[in-house]
């Protein structure tokens, strides 16, 4: 059966990359979106040398897990002078870019962009801006993928944005502007590209191009990320990790994710678990539900874990337990029968669905 894998992100990696923006950039009008801290750690005054007077100005007010409350200003604000801008410059961790792709998508109203959003159907935006993403940490993998979360905590709701017109045209990977980045969120991000691999892998998308780049990834993160989180200096080990974080990306770029995001958006929202912690913390248990389920998605785990199912989910929840991540519902306030509920009414949500054991499995093993 013919495979297809597509991604027509232009990625620049290594070192130093973030040079390359003017370049990328060429004539057009900038409007950079980042999070509070960027100014303080000096990543904004690096843009501003590089872009001069092609910066228009900076929206540096985004917080974890972007928000319908503050996109809504954000969005009304960007749109009102549209010709301020040819081009948004994402320089953040995934809440940065999410924000980004969310307002370089004119749709009218923000409460028309969120009733398009919630019909859940393909749309085309009256007006575009040409979206470049430079990810800040070594997890979202967003850089590469057409994929946008929008949160209203208000509603316990979530609005997924995905179009053709989503993808970023460019995607910077420097591992120089992660240097700062605390053990915490070192580690939470990390684990969101492990759970991008995984999740790619026991996925019913899943294809022999995306297994590869999965595979190099979750192998190179369960190694790196523990090195990582005990010499935070380490450039050599800074690097790994921003590679196999868009080696991740570029996998489930063409998948999606499955059941263990479909049950941390939950976790999220009611229980107020950050996200890579949320989408991690349920991985031993969803490679046991996963293992046996087909023949050809067991062979790629293999070359991850090795043959031996038990070893596997031990070697999985180990890793997670040096990292201080707790792998029990129970750890994070959730009681026995509501995981169960919870775990059941992920496989029916549009993530929950490309779990290769969804139609099979209905209760936790």
């Amino acid at each position: 059966m013919t495979q297809r894998f597509f991604n027509p992100v232009a990625t620049h990696f290594g070192p130093g990359s973030l040079a390359e923006l003017p370049h990328i950039v060429g004539a057009a009008k900038v409007v950079v979106v980042s999070f509070p801290e960027a100014r303080a750690l000096g990543l904004i005054r690096k843009l501003e040398q590089l872009l001069g007077n092609r910066l228009a100005y900076v929206i540096e007010e985004v917080r974890p897990n972007p928000d319908v409350a503050q996109l809504a200003g954000l969005y009304q604000r960007f749109w009102q002078d549209e010709r301020a801008c040819d081009t948004v410059v994402a320089l953040g961790g995934g809440s940065a870019i999410d924000t980004a792709k969310a307002l370089s998508v004119g749709a009218g109203e923000f409460e028309e962009l969120l009733a398009l959003l919630e019909d859940g159907k393909p749309f085309t935006p009256h007006r575009l801006k040409t979206l470049i993403a430079i990810p800040t940490t070594a997890g979202t993998g967003s850089e590469v993928t057409p994929w946008a979360t929008i949160w209203d905590a208000t509603k316990h709701k979530k609005y997924s944005l995905h179009l053709d017109c989503t993808w970023p045209k460019a995607a910077i990977v420097d591992p120089d502007l992660m240097s700062s980045l605390p053990r915490n969120i070192t580690i939470s991000t990390g684990l969101d590209a492990l759970s991008h691999a995984l999740e790619s892998i026991w996925n019913v998308n899943a294809n022999p191009v995306s297994d590869v780049f999965a595979i190099s990834a979750a192998k190179d993160i369960m190694h790196c990320l523990p090195l990582l989180a005990r010499d935070l200096g380490n450039q050599s080990l800074r690097s790994a990790m921003a590679l196999a974080a868009m080696k991740a990306g570029l996998a489930f770029s063409n998948t999606k994710t499955a059941l263990a995001h479909s049950i941390s958006y939950e976790m999220t929202l009611r229980h107020g678990l950050p996200h890579g912690i949320a989408c991690s913390f349920t991985l031993p248990l969803v490679l046991k539900m996963a293992w046996g389920v087909t023949p050809e998605r067991d062979a790629v785990l293999q070359k991850v874990f090795g043959s031996d199912c038990q070893a596997a989910v031990g070697r999985l929840r180990n890793f997670l337990h040096q990292l201080d991540v707790k792998t029990g519902f129970s750890d994070h306030g959730v009681s026995p029968p509501e995981a169960l509920a919870m775990v059941q009414a992920a496989m029916q949500g549009a993530r929950g669905k490309n779990f290769i054991g969804a139609q099979t499995i209905a209760a936790l093993p």
